[in-house]
């Protein structure tokens, strides 16, 4: 962290100590980037974290249009911390790597798939110009059903609220990672 002291150079309170032990042994195993950011506000980490964990592994949308939602997300918002990790877990999960490096370089990944082609065209319309036309949200509900968009924004909202967290805060990449939006 540049802009706050990391959560863990002074002694953390007990509130601080229970979120981060809550997140450290849940299914991230880690508390990294923003989750350190958030713990400086323990109350905000503990909810902040339970809605994160059911936006990556609770939706109704399979891991790989979730990871597309992420990185659609965190190229939009060029949060480098957020590209760096998800974009190898999106990799793993089924999206092209052809197709999450034009997702980064802010082009058009031509998608094939209807549900990926859905999923990516909300998530840029709806960041893009703050809307979502009749169009692409009939076409998102046709490829993911109504459930499935109503995830599907949640998980935009939640980590373009990471994102966000990052670009505020200053949340360095690991050490030695290039920034991949420099």
């Amino acid at each position: 962290m540049s802009r706050l002291p990391d959560i863990e150079a002074t002694p953390m309170t007990d509130a601080q100590r229970r979120v981060f032990d809550m997140i450290a042994s849940g299914p991230r195993g880690v508390v990294q980037g923003p989750l350190r950011v958030w713990l400086h506000s323990p109350d905000l980490a503990e909810r902040a974290q339970a809605l994160g964990a059911f936006c990556r592994y609770g939706t109704s949308l399979p891991a790989k249009l979730s990871e597309l939602a992420i990185l659609v997300t965190g190229a939009h918002w060029r949060a480098g911390f957020e590209w760096h990790v998800h974009a190898p877990i999106a990799i793993k999960a089924g999206i092209a790597p052809a197709a999450a490096e034009a997702i980064r370089a802010g082009r058009d990944p031509g998608f094939t798939d209807p549900a990926e082609a859905a999923v990516h065209a909300l998530a840029s319309e709806l960041w893009r110009t703050r809307a979502v036309s009749e169009a692409t949200y009939a076409r998102a509900v046709a490829a993911l059903g109504p459930t499935g968009v109503v995830d599907l924004v949640a998980v935009l909202g939640y980590y373009g609220f990471i994102s966000m967290t990052i670009n505020a805060f200053a949340v360095a990449l690991p050490e030695g990672a290039p920034d991949p939006f420099a």
